[in-house]
């Protein structure tokens, strides 16, 4: 067996892992990369690009259908599924030399492509390969989790790992879930001519606002996506190529299922208990995003906070610090936004309206402000949508959004949450003319108009002056 000693070993080659390892090799750290799958993880191959792609092309079908408001005379869009398909997987192969192995040998790093297994706190075997290394970061990311619902595992089912590599257009899509990854993937089929039905045991978009999340709810079911909220699946069954899933709420057939519940950390295959690594759902770390092993950090979605890949990037870059140059930082979780990329999007920053009350009472202002009152949306008839920041003492500490470019404007808020900027430095900020961006602006000044213009001291400060003054 080969015996390799490292300063650096990183385990997964996703977002969190790549950040790690390309900062550190070019900081002059020797550093090993660990990935038995596909280089780039799952946000290049199964996740956030591919499925954006998908979007995209779900949008220009959409298009030549809505456009009776501006003259321009609608048709129906004659959609190639498999096309599209191969317009998804031409994305990825144009995204994938960014994290290639090629590109990471290039710049220094040692990669290995075999899954690793700790034997000891400090030492990883991978293949023939035993590695020692003075510092361990664990960014082995996560998969869908499928739930043990009846019947489920005896019929052909998709999740994000594989529906897109389904190259035939499904008749009726039965989708399973009614968070991010469904509702995206519900409005990018309907909008490409399938049937679709929505299944969710709870509320759809259950981590949201509710009163946001309505605004792309009423924009979905318009679209044509049967939405069922409060609808546990409790069986799937499939007769004559039809999959049905009983529900408490009554059954539901289609021609394929597609699984979007959640996300499962992946630490079964590291051998955790070897190297004095706690963990349940997933590894257990501190704000530092250090195991209980002090060699050892967790970064991305095996660390067990937000699963997003722009999370798994800001950790890598927050565990750098203390390994390269022993310096303490410690993650935070505030300031980190989120974007479903439905139409509308839907976007969070912080705290929601109800976190925000729940935690500052009375202390909290709530400014809001609807896409129907800005000249741009109204323009481009993408009026639906509003925005709303929680304020406590003049400091934004949460900013929702529904409507158009939600994912944009949201970098603003998340821009101000993160360096404590008080709600003036947006209100003083000049919008360019006619843009999205105005929408910010005014919500931010709102929190100006009971202090100014309706306060009576004001006027008489105001008449005063008027009066007597130069």
């Amino acid at each position: 067996m080969q015996e390799i000693k490292t300063d650096v070993l990183v385990i997964g080659a996703g977002s969190g892992g790549l950040s790690v390892a390309a900062g550190a090799v070019q900081m002059g750290a020797d550093v090993t990369l660990l990935e038995g799958g596909e280089m780039g993880g799952d946000c290049l191959n199964y996740g956030c690009v591919p499925s954006k792609a998908l979007i995209a092309a779900g949008k220009h079908a959409h298009a030549m259908g809505a456009g009776a408001p501006f003259g321009v005379t609608p048709v129906a869009a004659e959609v190639d599924y498999a096309a599209a398909k191969r317009h998804v997987q031409a994305t990825i192969a144009t995204i994938a030399p960014v994290d290639s192995q090629e590109r990471f040998e290039g710049l220094g790093v040692r990669v290995i492509r075999e899954f690793g297994r700790f034997v000891d706190a400090d030492t990883v075997e991978a293949g023939d390969t035993r590695i020692k290394a003075r510092r361990i970061v664990l960014a082995t990311g996560s998969r869908p989790f499928v739930p043990p619902i009846k019947g489920l595992d005896g019929v052909r089912h998709y999740t994000n790992e594989d529906i897109f590599e389904l190259m035939e257009k499904p008749d009726h899509l039965l989708v399973i879930g009614g968070g991010p990854i469904g509702m995206e993937m519900a409005q990018a089929h309907v909008r490409l001519g399938c049937k679709v039905t929505v299944i969710e045991g709870e509320r759809a978009f259950g981590k949201d606002d509710p009163e946001m999340a309505a605004v792309v709810l009423e924009r979905l079911r318009a679209e044509g996506v049967e939405i069922v909220e409060g609808a546990q699946a409790e069986r799937v069954t499939e007769t004559g190529g039809r999959i049905t899933v009983e529900t408490g709420k009554g059954a539901f057939t289609g021609s394929h299922i597609l699984v979007a519940v959640g996300r499962k950390a992946n630490v079964e295959k590291l051998n955790l208990e070897a190297a004095g690594i706690e963990y349940d759902r997933a590894v257990k770390v501190g704000d530092d995003l250090r195991t209980t092993n002090r060699r050892v950090y967790a970064v991305g979605d095996v660390a067990g906070r937000l699963q997003f890949t722009h999370v798994a990037g800001y950790h890598g870059a927050t565990v750098i610090r203390p390994i390269l140059f022993g310096l303490p930082a410690k993650a935070r979780q505030d300031h980190i936004p989120w974007v479903t990329y439905t139409a509308p999007e839907l976007a969070q920053v912080g705290l929601t309206e109800a976190e925000a009350r729940d935690r500052h009472g009375d202390k909290l202002e709530v400014l809001r402000f609807p896409y129907h009152e800005n000249d741009r949306a109204i323009a481009e008839r993408k009026t639906e949508g509003l925005i709303k920041v929680m304020v406590v003492k003049g400091k934004p500490v949460g900013a929702s959004i529904a409507g158009a470019q939600a994912g944009e404007l949201i970098g603003l808020w998340a821009l101000v949450i993160a360096n404590g900027l008080k709600i003036g430095a947006v209100a003083n900020m000049v919008a360019p003319y006619p843009t999205l961006g105005e929408i910010s602006k005014r919500a931010a000044g709102q929190y100006y108009v009971p202090r100014l213009f309706d306060s009576p001291l004001v006027k008489r400060v105001v008449g005063l002056v008027q009066r007597w003054g130069p």
